[in-house]
């Protein structure tokens, strides 16, 4: 209590108004009461670690599938392309369903699927084509 009332007197607060605040946010929550005055930050706006595996899962399995549909269900002569265009849309997905289950913005994340999976399909195809183990 005695730490809390320090930091409310740090950004200004008179010593007994800072004491009350601490008291009455610590009866509420006192968790969320020091890491808002301690570190600036909100508890509930941290990551859920169940909701990130299940976002996760998700993404394995939806990762998996479409390529597989593409690669067998389309002709040899766009399978690259039909499998490019479906893998960026599971990414899309994905990344909007992990927002979306950790509740943050959608837009990062979906970026962040999508860069991130265009680039490491570039690198593994231009590897691939390197070595001459297209698959394809």
């Amino acid at each position: 209590m005695a730490e809390l009332t320090r930091l409310y007197e740090g950004k200004g607060l008179a010593p007994v108004l800072a004491r009350e605040v601490a008291e009455r946010l610590t009866e509420h929550d006192a968790f969320a009461a020091h890491a808002d005055a301690e570190l600036g930050i909100d508890p509930g706006q941290l990551a859920r670690p169940g909701h990130a595996a299940v976002a996760s899962l998700l993404a394995f399995i939806v990762g998996a599938v479409l390529p597989l549909l593409a690669i067998t269900l389309v002709p040899a002569s766009a399978r690259i392309a039909v499998t490019f265009i479906a893998v960026l849309a599971a990414l899309v997905g994905t990344g909007a369903a992990s927002a979306a289950l950790g509740r943050s913005p959608r837009r990062p994340a979906i970026v962040r699927n999508v860069l991130g999976g265009a680039i490491a399909m570039g690198v593994t195809y231009g590897i691939g084509s390197l070595i001459g183990a297209s698959g394809i």
